[in-house]
């Protein structure tokens, strides 16, 4: 398992052509979404348990999370900055959504590789790598991106390619 940031920037821009290829293999293979999910799902636990993302904490240097109201609501009563303020010094908004982003990268809210309002951060950062919703097979385009900038959604694609392509065939047919 790779953990080191570096190395995994490297070694995603090296298979970036095969992961493109890897992303049309799932798009049009003859493996269920429902399976392709279990499997997904099944490696996401088993990573995602040896992987500290407080000492990682690069979708908060990298990504730029989206923030509803209700987001907005939360994040404001539990960091103590009025809606108005938060909203002026530290969010843009979309028009064509009607939802914020944060206005600069890294966050401005986290402090030494953690989040300074943890308990009340956007959902979007909550949900973040979003490796155990359903449906995988419709994301892969961030999926791909999300391997340069995610441990755990590096390894868990690595991992995935492993289950999926390199069994023997006599494997495989059990596997499937």
């Amino acid at each position: 398992m790779e953990t080191d940031i570096s190395k995994i920037k490297k070694i995603s821009k090296q298979k970036e052509k095969e992961n493109w290829e890897f992303r049309s293999f799932l798009k049009n293979c003859d493996i269920t979404d429902e399976k392709i999910d279990s499997i997904v799902h099944r490696l996401y636990r088993d990573i995602v348990s040896e992987i500290d993302c407080q000492k990682c904490a690069n979708c908060c240097i990298e990504m730029v999370p989206t923030l509803d109201n209700e987001d907005i609501d939360k994040f404001s009563k539990g960091s103590g900055i009025p809606v108005a303020e938060l909203k002026s010094k530290y969010l843009i908004k979309n028009h064509e959504s009607n939802d914020y982003t944060f206005d600069k990268m890294p966050c401005p809210f986290l402090k030494n590789n953690s989040c300074s309002c943890y308990a009340y951060r956007p959902k979007d950062c909550v949900a973040y790598p979003h490796l155990h919703k359903n449906d995988f097979t419709s994301r892969l385009i961030n999926v791909i991106v999300n391997c340069s900038i995610c441990p755990i959604v590096f390894n868990v694609f690595e991992g995935l390619k492993y289950k999926i392509l390199d069994y023997d065939q006599e494997e495989k047919e059990d596997f499937y």
